[in-house]
């Protein structure tokens, strides 16, 4: 059995056990917790490939002791030349390839805004030293992960149709198996460009000319301009008051508003002991209930129909939770987002917290892989409606919707948890149950996490929309669930990677460091 681990050095948690061990490395050389974020967030773009890339997009959430919370919008809008007459003929935005990559990459300038954010905090490392791991892993090779292994096989079909994929992603034309070794050489020089030249040679120097010409060679409607525009954006967290804690999230265009109205309606419904039937019901009808105004309301922060922040107020949760029948099911005739993205968290010696998350959208994004830069693409624009008078419809310059969220939360007793997870519609889900049964249950924090999970919804490609559950629940509470009206479906692996891949990290206020990673995942939380 996985145990909570304690430390009082700093802590990184992480997917991929390379990508923590990167970023503790750097709290080692006295690095703070933003620094050893970055140090993550490069090295598990380099070993992660399926679930993120330099070609994504990337959200924020940084704590300092005694400060309000830093948020970062790394989102990158759409092209200029994204719009109705660029996609004339068709009746949705293709999934893959280049017209699938009509969305900036926000993250590496997120990683730029967050460095700034953290000067203050006293002399900072080089980014040589930041990104050495990355640079390493990318040069010498990775050992492929079972997953990107699987989700290799599953979309190759696909995937092969995208510029470039095939010679970056397969090995001599084949499917990488696991254990496999496969290099990068056009990303290790792309992050060592970086790494002299700057993060902001990304948008504006030499590397930007670069993959500005590459992305208009293969027929994206991204251009050099796009580049010159970018940059991430300081936003001002969502948040919601508990009995003993503050959460925060991010706002639109993430769903973080969804993740934290359904810990404010279970509150009001909690149950009386952990995993049972009230729990799940109680959480799984709360997300029914966060789920509809999420769809109502976000979007391009430009075109929010209802302040995030009122829909999150004392009297409308209370209105929501008031909906909630305890003992039967909301029908669910709901359309998810599925979503493949990567959450890791970091904690430092003197207290600081990052929450972070970084995605591609789909399982490896695009497809497209540039041919001088190596870098995948995102496909987050494919969220837009060709509709540009829809609520999410596309126009030059809209931010997609995402379903990225860090989460963060502050309790009145000096500890602060970062804490959150990968998968798409699952990730509200897994927070609330994560969050629920360490903040307001009592399990000790790594059997929050590996304890089984449910997911309402699909994700990871899944076209069913009904509520799943790992096989580890008992029988008689998926007979309770099934009574109540709840559609069940009982997957038949006791982890599964359909439940995301979870984190956490809580700082005490006598220093005391607790970690804790997801035994669904490839990775761990490496300490110092």
């Amino acid at each position: 059995m996985l145990h909570t681990q304690r430390s009082y050095g700093g802590s990184c948690v992480a997917p991929h056990h390379l990508a923590a061990s990167a970023g503790r490395d750097v709290l080692k050389q006295g690095g703070n917790a933003v620094e050893a974020m970055v140090a993550a967030a490069a090295a598990i773009a380099v070993v992660y490939p399926h679930m993120n890339a330099l070609g994504g997009d990337g959200f924020w959430l940084i704590h300092e002791p005694g400060k309000a919370p830093i948020a970062i919008d790394a989102c990158g809008p759409a092209a200029g030349l994204a719009d109705g007459d660029f996609y004339a003929g068709e009746t949705k935005i293709p999934e893959r390839g280049p017209k699938a990559a009509l969305t900036m990459a926000g993250t590496i300038g997120g990683w730029h805004e967050a460095l700034n954010a953290a000067s203050a905090w006293g002399k900072q490392l080089p980014l040589t030293t930041l990104l050495a791991d990355a640079i390493h892993h990318a040069e010498t090779g990775i050992a492929v992960s079972q997953s990107q292994e699987a989700l290799t096989a599953k979309h190759i079909e696909r995937l092969t149709q995208s510029p470039g994929f095939s010679d970056a992603l397969l090995l001599n034309g084949q499917v990488p198996r696991e254990g496999e070794r496969l290099r990068q050489p056009r990303l290790a020089a792309t992050l060592k460009r970086l790494a002299e030249a700057g993060l902001d040679d990304f948008y504006r120097g030499e590397l930007a000319a670069s993959m500005a010409r590459d992305l208009e060679a293969v027929g994206s409607p991204l251009r050099l301009a796009d580049f010159h525009a970018y940059r991430a954006q300081r936003v001002t967290p969502l948040e919601v008051t508990l009995q003993d804690a503050k959460l925060y999230n991010l706002p639109a265009p993430t769903q973080g508003m969804a993740s934290l109205m359904i810990l404010g309606i279970y509150e009001r419904l909690k149950a009386a002991e952990p995993n049972g039937f009230d729990h799940l019901h109680g959480l799984i009808e709360a997300t029914k209930r966060a789920f509809i105004l999420r769809d109502q309301n976000v979007t391009d922060p430009g075109r929010v129909p209802t302040p995030l922040q009122e829909l999150l107020s004392e009297e409308n949760i209370g209105r929501e939770a008031a909906q909630i029948d305890p003992q039967h099911a909301l029908p669910w005739p709901h359309e998810p987002a599925p979503g493949d993205t990567i959450w890791m968290g970091t904690v430092d010696s003197e207290g600081r917290a990052v929450s972070f998350i970084q995605s591609i959208y789909w399982e490896f994004g695009s497809g497209v892989v540039l041919p001088e830069s190596g870098v995948l693409w995102q496909n987050r624009g494919i969220s837009f409606s060709l509709n540009p008078d829809d609520l999410r419809g596309l126009a030059p310059g809209r931010k997609p919707f995402h379903t990225l969220n860090p989460a963060l939360a502050r309790f009145n007793d000096g500890r602060t948890m970062v804490y959150g997870t990968m998968g798409g519609e699952g990730q509200p889900q897994t927070q609330a149950a994560v969050f629920s049964r360490y903040a307001l249950h009592g399990m000790p924090l790594q059997q929050a996490i590996t304890a089984p999970r449910w997911l309402l919804g699909r994700t990871w490609g899944e076209t069913s929309t009904n509520l799943k559950l790992e096989a580890r629940f008992d029988d008689a509470l998926v007979t309770a669930l099934a009574t109540a009206g709840h559609d069940v479906e009982v997957l038949p692996e006791a982890f599964s990677d359909t439940m995301g891949h979870a984190g956490g990290i809580v700082h005490h206020p006598d220093g005391l460091i607790e970690s804790a990673h997801d035994p669904r995942s490839n990775g761990g939380a490496a300490s110092v």
